[in-house]
């Protein structure tokens, strides 16, 4: 027999986020419009998502006693990035529900273990080899050739953790270089395209996904996203039940992001997931009647969850940097582009400061150039 379905949090109820970067700042004004108080617990003081959460407990993730008492003060916990190592929820599940939970949380922290989960659901991958040694990563380069992506299973993002292997003289020194071990050696996928799909899954097991879209980087870091993505609907269609699938086999509770390589084919190869909000799923903050924000907290207090329901085509910038910055007062003059600023006090190369959505009658992306030609800045 199943397990019963709690009943939904009650408004008034303290949500709990672990982490307080600007996932956590959206997240929190999402549950503060459903009638929600959050508690954000980080190490970091003034961090983005504690300037707007009713609550704030400033520590370690790994100081026990403040964890205790964060439990005590909240109704659920969910977390705003995956790298809140998995100890910590370990320590809070038996006191108070944890939604994902640490089988989502662990899964995603490990890019070994991701691969793994991902056939194991029936995700289509690229080749890979675990790399534990130096002949290890030399047998990986024999079998899946050159070039191939060397990169940290733990801890990467942004392109932070990884290297590039063109010759066989690059592998020691990468090797020597990445850290924590083991690492992972990835094919080079040749893609046409990078698609993300992101689904929100409630307690009930209930599913709904968000339009797949295009994502292009710069400097390793997302720059544009193009809601929806232009692929045949065949594609689309593959990135939905694929995220769906995944969220599904993770029994996850909250919002999901997967991110894929579309190939020349038309097949998708799954490349790595986050059991969180995700930046590719900025544009449905604007551009849905109900954003990824809204619906990660709806799953969390155990909500219905009602279908996203599209209603503009959008463009998602980044604002990383002070020169992108710098652009924020002639985007919050665009009557078409809707802006949202990070509150954070340093605006350094590489940092993500904010980013602006701008909104496009439907079909209008279909209809450009280049959709980039489209974007705010």
């Amino acid at each position: 027999m199943s397990n019963p379905v709690p009943p939904p949090l009650a408004p008034g109820s303290t949500i709990g986020i672990l982490g307080g970067g600007q996932l956590g700042r959206m997240s929190a004004l999402a549950a503060a419009a459903l009638g929600y108080r959050c508690h954000v617990f980080a190490p970091e003081g003034d961090s983005p998502g504690m300037q707007v959460a009713a609550a704030r407990t400033v520590a370690g993730y790994d100081d026990t006693q403040a964890l205790a008492a964060f439990a005590a003060a909240v109704d659920v916990v969910t977390f705003e990035f995956e790298n809140v190592p998995a100890a910590t929820l370990d320590v809070l599940a038996p006191l108070v529900p944890c939604r994902p939970g640490v089988a989502a949380l662990r899964i995603g922290q490990d890019r070994v273990a991701e691969k793994r989960f991902f056939e194991s659901a029936g995700i289509p991958v690229g080749p890979w080899r675990e790399v534990t040694s130096r002949e290890s990563l030399h047998a990986a380069i024999a079998a899946l050739g050159l070039p191939a992506v060397l990169k940290t299973t733990r801890l990467g993002y942004d392109g932070r953790g990884q290297a590039v292997l063109r010759s066989p003289g690059d592998a020691d020194a990468a090797f020597d270089r990445l850290a924590p071990h083991p690492l992972i050696l990835e094919a080079f996928i040749p893609f046409a395209k990078e698609v993300s799909a992101i689904a929100a899954r409630g307690a009930d097991g209930q599913v709904v996904t968000f339009d797949a879209v295009e994502n292009r980087h710069a400097h390793h870091i997302l720059d544009l996203s193009f809601a929806p993505a232009l692929v045949p609907d065949a594609v689309a269609t593959a990135a939905r039940a694929h995220v769906a699938a995944v969220a599904t086999a993770l029994d996850l509770v909250g919002i999901l992001a997967l991110e894929m390589f579309l190939q020349a084919d038309g097949t998708l190869l799954a490349n790595e997931m986050a059991p969180r909000p995700h930046n590719s799923g900025h544009w449905t903050m604007d551009a849905c009647a109900h954003g990824q924000f809204e619906l990660h907290m709806r799953a969390v207090a155990g909500l219905p969850l009602p279908d996203p329901g599209r209603h503009h085509d959008a463009v998602m910038k980044n604002l990383v940097g002070p020169d992108s910055f710098a652009a924020w007062p002639s985007l919050a003059a665009m009557p078409d582009v809707a802006l949202h600023l990070y509150g954070k006090a340093e605006a350094r190369p590489g940092r993500k400061l904010g980013h602006a959505n701008r909104l496009l009658p439907p079909g209008s992306l279909a209809q450009a150039r280049d959709p980039a030609d489209l974007s705010p800045l």
